[in-house]
């Protein structure tokens, strides 16, 4: 229940006098730091009003009846208040107007109550239009921002009405100093917060979008891949150890394939299909958009198919966990000598790099293979390769130019 006072006041529009030297009586209603002033359709001369007492004086028959009205529009806004408070759990001095009208007023909810009904949504849709994976990170940034609204104001819960840009500011400030979160990772929980918001907008919780004047703090992050040489080294290695073999394997399955960890894991032999080419291509959705995703096989990853093909077996290659498999790729690193942090996650960026953009494929079909629901997406990440690529095709041309001269 709201323990919040509201307060009522009488003023004059002077600026609206009449010809008969009369001012509008009108009504403020104030809430939660919100006001909400409207027209009482009284009208009462200057001389007569007295405003710290919230009378008309002297008493006489037109300024009794001023008087009584006033007292009414009062006792209407206080019962409205005291409605509203028994009825539901938040509300705001719109509201308390339109119950005092008579009028059913749009129920306000809070930010967490709204993050709460988005994720049960987003969780009714896993495998429809989301992952769980998605669902997790929806769930993950309420208790952040749950944990944020406790340690800066001490509540549980927060007004719509009461979200600013320094809002924003404090919680972003919080996510870094007592979370100790990487910039992009609050790039990101901020990202989803805002999409309750943008909510909260569209169903008329809130007037005006805090994130305006909101800018977001860009991550500079290089592009980690196997190079060429680094490539040739891996796909020449012998290991002894079983283990290591698969694992080498399966990630320059990728590096020339660009599937991501989930993909591998689970590409059957009927994602395998032969295209309208007469190649081989993989056909499947990807797990993170439901994109749908087509990858003509490569020479070398056709071998590997061939290689790990069992007719009795579900899935093409081993099954292993993602942490495994990082593990086992940084032992293999190290034993080739390969001065890089190894994940899974490195041969999608290579297969975009080395096998793609280095072999002059244009962006857009780099995109269209990597199964990226945006261009855009595919330009923030590789847009320096291909500037690089550019340079170097420059750095030939002019050399070119100079032997014709």
């Amino acid at each position: 229940m709201k323990i919040n006072k509201i307060s009522i006041l009488f003023l004059l529009d002077k600026v609206k006098t009449n010809k008969q030297g009369k001012c509008p009586v009108k009504c403020r209603i104030t809430f939660s730091g919100k006001r909400k002033p409207f027209s009482t359709g009284l009208f009462i001369k200057p001389e007569n009003w007295f405003s710290e007492e919230q009378l008309a004086k002297p008493s006489n028959e037109e300024n009794d009846y001023i008087n009584t009205q006033m007292s009414l529009i009062k006792n209407k806004i206080n019962q409205a208040f005291l409605f509203l408070q028994v009825q539901q759990n938040t509300f705001n001095v719109e509201d308390i107007y339109l119950q005092y009208k008579g009028e059913k007023g749009k129920s306000s909810k809070t930010i967490l109550e709204l993050f709460q009904e988005h994720n049960d949504k987003v969780e009714k849709l896993v495998g429809k239009d989301y992952v769980i994976g998605t669902l997790w990170k929806f769930r993950q940034a309420k208790e952040l921002l749950k944990s944020f609204l406790k340690y800066q104001f001490k509540k549980k819960d927060f007004e719509f009405a009461d979200l600013c840009l320094k809002f924003l500011l404090d919680y972003e400030f919080f996510l870094k100093t007592e979370k100790n979160l990487s910039q992009a990772t609050i790039n990101k929980t901020i990202q989803r917060f805002r999409r309750i918001v943008k909510i909260a907008i569209s169903e008329g919780f809130l007037e005006k979008d805090p994130f305006l004047m909101y800018k977001v703090k860009r991550v500079k992050k290089e592009v980690v891949y196997v190079t060429p040489e680094e490539l040739f080294k891996l796909e020449n290695f012998k290991f002894s150890q079983l283990r290591l073999k698969q694992v080498k394997d399966m990630f320059v399955f990728c590096c020339y394939t660009g599937l991501a960890y989930n993909e591998m894991r689970k590409l059957e032999q009927q994602h395998i299909v032969i295209g309208f080419d007469g190649n081989k291509w993989i056909k499947m959705r990807r797990d993170k958009t439901q994109k749908l995703i087509s990858v003509p096989l490569l020479q070398q990853s056709n071998n590997l198919i061939k290689e790990y093909f069992d007719s009795s077996l579900r899935f093409v290659f081993p099954v292993i966990s993602n942490q495994k498999f990082n593990s086992y790729l940084k032992e293999i690193a190290e034993i080739i000598g390969i001065e890089k942090n190894l994940t899974h996650h490195i041969a999608r960026k290579t297969f975009a790099t080395t096998v793609l953009l280095y072999n002059d494929v244009p962006m857009e079909i780099v995109s269209e293979l990597l199964g990226h629901s945006k261009m855009s997406i595919t330009q923030e990440h590789y847009g320096k390769i291909v500037q690089k690529k550019i340079s170097e095709h420059m750095k030939i041309l002019s050399r070119k130019l100079d032997n014709l001269n």
